[in-house]
């Protein structure tokens, strides 16, 4: 069973730093990285999530995020997120389910979110 708490101190670390190696950390070199359920083009594999990920372009100081595991099961984690942008975006409500790797490592994320109105 993972360190959910640990994996995810981890990503808010490569979020704010958004430094490849960081984001590389946090999955394994094969994972699979879907931005949205059923999405018929995920990241796959390191090069593509690094990619994906720095393209958003997220500033360190243009967000807060808070979480809330919602459950575990197995090697299976839910968490409920509320993402915040100081930028003038909308806030979000995420819902993320992520597949752990026997090394602690995500072999498979998958993200929900919803724009609050």
């Amino acid at each position: 069973m993972s360190d959910v708490n640990s994996w995810m101190d981890q990503y808010e670390r490569a979020w704010t730093s958004n430094e490849p190696d960081d984001i590389r950390a946090l999955f394994t070199e094969d994972a699979v990285y879907s931005t949205r359920p059923n999405s018929e083009s995920p990241w796959r594999g390191h090069q593509e999530i690094v990619e994906g990920w720095t393209e958003a372009g997220d500033q360190p100081h243009d967000w807060t995020f808070e979480w809330t595991l919602l459950g575990q099961d197995g090697d299976v984690a839910f968490v409920q997120g509320l993402t915040t942008y100081l930028n003038g975006e909308p806030t979000y409500d995420n819902l993320w389910v992520i597949r752990f790797a026997p090394d602690g490592r995500a072999r498979e994320f998958t993200e929900w979110f919803m724009a609050r109105e």
